[in-house]
C-alpha cells in the first residue's frame, strides 16, 4: 500500500472527528470524536514511520495512546459530574454551572 492511501484515510477520520466535535451536543459523543481525531494522528505517525523505516513515529504513537487513555478517564469523570448536576449530558447547559 502507498503512503497516499493512509493519508487519505487519516484525513477522512480527522475530518469526521472535527465534525463530531463541532456538531454534537452530547459530552460522550464529543469525547468519542476527540478519540477519533487522535487515532487519525496515530495513523499518520505510524504511516510516516513505516515509510521512513524508523521506529520514532511508532514510539510517539504509543505515547499518544497513553495520553488518550488518561484524557478519556478525566473527560468521562467531567461528563459524569455534569450529568449528576444537570441530569443531562448536554454540553449546551454547562454554562448554567457558572457561579
Amino acid at each position: 500500500m502507498q503512503l497516499n492511501q493512509f493519508l487519505i484515510l487519516s484525513a477522512f477520520l480527522f475530518g469526521t472527528g472535527i465534525y463530531g466535535v463541532l456538531a454534537r451536543r452530547n459530552g460522550v459523543l464529543v469525547l468519542m470524536s476527540v478519540e477519533l481525531m487522535l487515532n487519525a494522528v496515530n495513523i499518520n505517525l505510524v504511516a510516516f514511520s513505516a515509510f521512513n523505516r524508523n521506529v520514532g513515529g511508532q514510539v510517539f504513537a504509543l505515547f499518544v495512546i497513553a495520553i488518550a487513555a488518561a484524557e478519556v478517564g478525566v473527560g468521562l469523570a467531567i461528563v459524569l459530574l455534569i450529568y449528576r448536576n444537570l441530569h443531562s449530558p448536554d454540553l449546551d447547559e454547562v454554562d448554567q454551572l457558572k457561579g
